[in-house]
């Protein structure tokens, strides 16, 4: 086992070699999810809406509640909210 400054080469290769490995691994994966997306797509879901539920999934409940009530807060102070369509009208007006 050779040593050079103070670094086991034999360590290092070690660390590299599974680096290595596990960055093919990672790209085999990328693959295999491109490939379900474009699955999905080929029977009709939207994937951009599916990447959105993946982000959604992801999140804690209170952090997508919060989100979600900020949103809603938005697009009624734009007038595009659903329910405040009316109310945005008569604020117009």
């Amino acid at each position: 086992m050779s040593s050079y400054g103070g670094i086991s080469s034999a360590q290092l290769k070690s660390f590299i070699e599974r680096i290595e490995r596990l960055e093919e691994e990672k790209s085999e994966i990328g693959e295999q999810i491109r490939e379900v997306f474009a699955e999905a797509k080929g029977t009709g879901f939207d994937v951009k809406i599916i990447r959105q539920v993946l982000k959604i999934r992801k999140m804690e409940t209170q952090e997508r509640l919060e989100q979600e009530e900020l949103l809603d807060l938005y697009l009624a102070a734009l007038g595009m909210a659903p329910s405040s369509s009316s109310e945005g009208a008569q604020a117009a007006a």
